[in-house]
C-alpha cells in the first residue's frame, strides 16, 4: 500500500521541529517529514531520546521506571506423556522455573512433527542476574532436569534445546510507578503527534490484546484528525480477563494492587 516497512533499524533519537518529526537510526539514516511517531520502546527509553529535550523532573522520573526480564528454555521433545494444557504455573519452591508453555496446545502449527513435542520453560529474572548470564548449556540443563524433577517428561524424551532471552519482559509497579508515569503522560502533550503504545511504550501491565488495542486506537485518532479515544483508558480496570466470571462477586477495584513502602 506504499509504505516502507524497515526491519532491525534501531531507533537512535526523535526529534520535533516545526511540527514534524525527524527520526534516526542506528545505521546513520535520517528520516524526516512525520506527523506522527507511534511508540511501542520502552518508555524509560524512549524518553531519554527525544529532542528538544524533556526537562529535569521528567528525565529523572522516566529513568526510575522498573523492568522485570524474562527467559525461556524451549525444549524439544518426543511426544510421550504430552500434557494438555496451553500452560501451567508451577509453584514448586524446590524449583526455578515459574511457567511452562505447551507450544503444540496452542497450535498444532506451531510443531509440525506430529511426533514431537514443544514446551517452553520460562523463568523470571532480572537483566545480568544468575540466570540471565548462564550459559544456554546450562540453562538446557537445567531445564531438562527440572521438567523431569515435577513429572512432565524424561530427560531421555528431549533432543534438543534453545534459548530466548527476553529483556523488559514486564513493567515493574512499585510504589512510585504511577506517579512517575502521570509526569511523562503530561509532559508528552507538550510533543504533538507522539503516541505511546503497547505494553512497554506506556508502562502499563497490558495482556497482549489491550496493547495492541493501544496501537489500533492511535491509529484511529490519526485519522479522526482528532482525539477521539483516550489510549490510557485501556483495561483501567484492571480486569483480569483469563479468571472469567470468577470473583465477580467482589468489589472491581480501580488499579492493580501495587506494593507500599513499610512505614518505621
Amino acid at each position: 500500500m506504499g509504505v516502507q516497512v524497515k526491519m532491525n533499524s534501531g531507533v537512535k533519537d526523535i526529534s520535533l521541529n516545526n511540527q514534524k518529526w525527524t527520526v534516526q537510526t542506528e545505521d546513520g539514516n535520517t528520516h524526516t517529514d512525520f506527523d506522527y511517531v507511534l511508540s511501542s520502546a520502552p518508555m524509560r527509553e524512549l524518553i531519554q531520546s527525544v529532542k528538544p529535550a524533556f526537562n529535569a523532573e521528567v528525565l529523572a522520573d522516566a529513568s526510575q521506571l522498573g523492568y522485570r526480564d524474562f527467559l525461556t528454555v524451549v525444549l524439544i521433545c518426543k511426544d510421550e506423556d504430552a500434557f494438555s494444557d496451553n500452560w501451567i504455573y508451577i509453584h514448586d519452591p524446590s524449583v526455578k522455573v515459574g511457567r511452562i508453555q505447551n507450544f503444540k496446545s496452542w497450535s498444532p502449527y506451531m510443531v509440525p512433527d506430529p511426533e514431537m513435542a514443544c514446551y517452553g520453560l520460562e523463568y523470571f529474572c532480572f537483566e545480568g542476574d544468575g540466570l540471565w548470564t548462564s550459559s544456554d548449556a546450562d540453562l538446557i540443563a537445567l531445564a531438562t532436569k527440572e521438567i523431569a524433577q515435577i513429572g512432565l517428561t524424561k530427560p531421555s524424551a528431549i533432543v534438543d534445546g534453545y534459548v530466548v532471552r527476553q529483556p523488559k519482559a514486564y513493567p515493574v509497579y512499585d510504589q512510585e510507578y504511577k506517579e512517575r508515569v502521570n509526569t511523562v503522560r503530561e509532559a508528552i502533550k507538550e510533543y504533538p503527534g507522539l503516541y505511546l503504545v503497547g505494553r512497554n511504550g506506556m508502562h502499563k501491565y497490558n495482556n497482549q490484546d489491550h496493547s495492541m488495542m493501544t496501537a489500533m486506537l492511535a491509529a484511529k485518532n490519526i485519522v479522526a484528525g482528532k482525539e477521539v479515544y483516550d489510549l490510557w483508558d485501556v483495561n483501567e480496570d484492571a480486569e483480569y480477563h483469563e479468571g472469567g466470571e470468577r470473583g465477580a462477586e467482589h468489589q472491581k477495584i480501580a488499579e492493580r494492587l501495587v506494593p507500599q513502602k513499610l512505614q518505621q
